[in-house]
């Protein structure tokens, strides 16, 4: 469970057979790209798969900048 209400788990290259839409900027992310699953805690049905720089500019525009800290 995270701190902001969800959990982040880090997707490796190699572990990302599909492609995804992200929901930051509404592009695919390909197949064998790093990206992020953000699962909301209450709402697991929510799980969405973001490209990383999207969803720290989304983190920033949630909570303001502390937020990327509070992930670590």
């Amino acid at each position: 469970m995270g701190d902001l209400g969800m959990t982040v788990t880090p997707v490796q290259p190699y572990a990302a057979r599909k492609a995804y839409l992200c929901p930051g900027c509404q592009a695919t992310i390909p197949p064998g790209t790093f990206h992020l699953v953000v699962v909301p805690d209450d709402e697991p049905d929510l799980r969405r798969h973001w490209h990383h720089g999207c969803w720290y500019k989304e983190l920033r525009r949630r909570f303001g900048r502390g937020a990327q800290a509070s992930l670590s």
